[in-house]
């Protein structure tokens, strides 16, 4: 029997690279969220979602659901929490908070951008997470109890990511491709 090996040759782009390094960005930003002690689970400061914010201003949504969605496969299986309870919430999470940023994308430039995606973001993440824990792993109504908690944490954590995207925005200057693809999105 001849042994026969065919090569699998797979092209990429540059914006495939692209997403890649800024998944790879992302994922390391998640290991260290992950080494961050806090006093309540569940309670982070999603350093990640910098990156995620950066990406949806200058590249638009398509590719910031491509670096969460990577950023949160990779971080689970490096954390080793694939396929467990904290994967689903940490992939609800992100769903939600992507739906969310696909809203907010829409709102009026003028009065929206990094902080307040950044906001709109972190309480959607939070929300999706709470409903999940809620269907699935505490069918208990005391859950809520923890809304104020996880609500400050949510609008704390907002705000701060979303000024350091909103200054790192400011001092990265945009090249060309990303300038026309923010166009294309926006359209």
């Amino acid at each position: 029997m001849p042994d026969t090996h065919r090569l699998i040759k797979l092209t990429t782009t540059p914006e495939d690279h692209r997403i890649a390094q800024l998944a790879a960005a992302a994922i390391g930003l998640s290991l260290i969220d992950a080494a961050i002690p806090l006093p309540l689970p569940g309670v982070k400061p999603g350093l990640a979602n910098i990156v995620t914010l950066i990406v949806l201003a200058r590249y638009g949504w398509v590719a910031a659901a491509w670096v969460s969605g990577l950023r949160v496969f990779a971080g689970s299986l490096l954390l080793g929490y694939f396929l467990s309870p904290g994967f689903f919430m940490s992939l609800t999470g992100a769903l939600f908070s992507l739906l969310a940023l696909a809203l907010a994308r829409r709102l009026p430039g003028r009065w929206f951008g990094p902080v307040s995606w950044s906001i709109l973001a972190a309480f959607a993440h939070i929300g999706g997470q709470l409903l999940l824990a809620r269907l699935w792993l505490i069918p208990h109504d005391g859950l809520f109890f923890l809304v104020p908690f996880f609500a400050v944490a949510a609008l704390v954590f907002g705000i701060i990511n979303g000024l350091l995207a909103a200054r790192l925005l400011a001092e990265l200057p945009a090249t060309a491709t990303e300038t026309e693809n923010a166009e294309v999105e926006n359209a």
